[in-house]
């Protein structure tokens, strides 16, 4: 027996719908807004007091090449190739790109990183935006406090490193509304605490069916998936 559809549940494009096409790209976000997305999530690094989308602290991976992303120009960072013709986008290209069509979920990486991307919020919300239309996530928790301090009313999520024993008071504590878990941290009475303790549970990264169908019976509230479709088409979901 299936699931029912839960028109609550979230479905966050994974870097866009990177299982499609070159992670964190403009074609990226492009391909996972036409798939339906209404989240999109995405990385954040500062190089030069620009916010990047860009994963990885170092270039080897996506742009083949030697270098630490923060220490490298702006200029060379945009002008490297990180597939299929794609450059690195600015946060400010993705906010055009997807304003009054989906919302973004923000990691931050990388310290610093909290008093860029809290001013462009600043800015968007002078536009128009909605403060739910941002979820900041970080592992660097410095850093999502900054945030809260910066921009209150913006909700945040917590990323920790496996389970610690305090993670739902330090979630109080940094006033998170969801917490954001690996697939090989979920246990069914995690999930029972963070919901009793009035918190949301995001799971990453999911692209297995049976593991979204699993994750549903057990009650999270979303899931990061680099296909959104496998989880919009399939139930509707946001």
């Amino acid at each position: 027996m299936s699931t029912p559809p839960n028109a609550d549940f979230i479905c966050f494009a994974h870097r866009g719908a990177s299982g499609h096409e070159p992670e964190n790209t403009l074609l990226s976000f492009r391909r996972a807004l036409e798939l339906g997305a209404r989240w999109i999530e995405l990385d954040v690094r500062v190089a030069e007091r620009e916010a990047i989308i860009f994963h990885d602290r170092t270039l080897a991976r996506r742009a083949r090449c030697a270098g630490v992303v923060e220490k490298q120009s702006l200029t060379y960072l945009r002008s490297l190739d990180v597939g299929k013709g794609e450059r690195i986008p600015l946060l400010s290209e993705v906010l055009e790109l997807v304003k009054g069509r989906a919302a973004l979920q923000i990691e931050l990486k990388g310290g610093g990183s909290a008093s860029i991307v809290a001013a462009i919020i600043s800015g968007c919300l002078i536009e128009g935006w909605l403060p739910e239309s941002f979820l900041i996530s970080s592992f660097e928790y410095k850093e999502i406090a900054e945030i809260k301090r910066l921009q209150p009313a913006i909700p945040v999520g917590l990323l920790p490193r496996g389970y610690p024993d305090n993670l739902v008071e330090v979630a109080h504590a940094l006033g998170a509304v969801s917490v954001h878990l690996s697939i090989d941290s979920v246990i069914p009475a995690r999930i029972k605490e963070l919901h009793a303790a009035g918190l949301k549970v995001f799971v990453y990264t999911v692209n297995d069916p049976v593991d979204l169908k699993a994750l549903r019976a057990a009650g999270i509230d979303g899931v990061f998936t680099d296909f959104p479709e496998r989880v919009i088409i399939k139930d509707g979901s946001n």
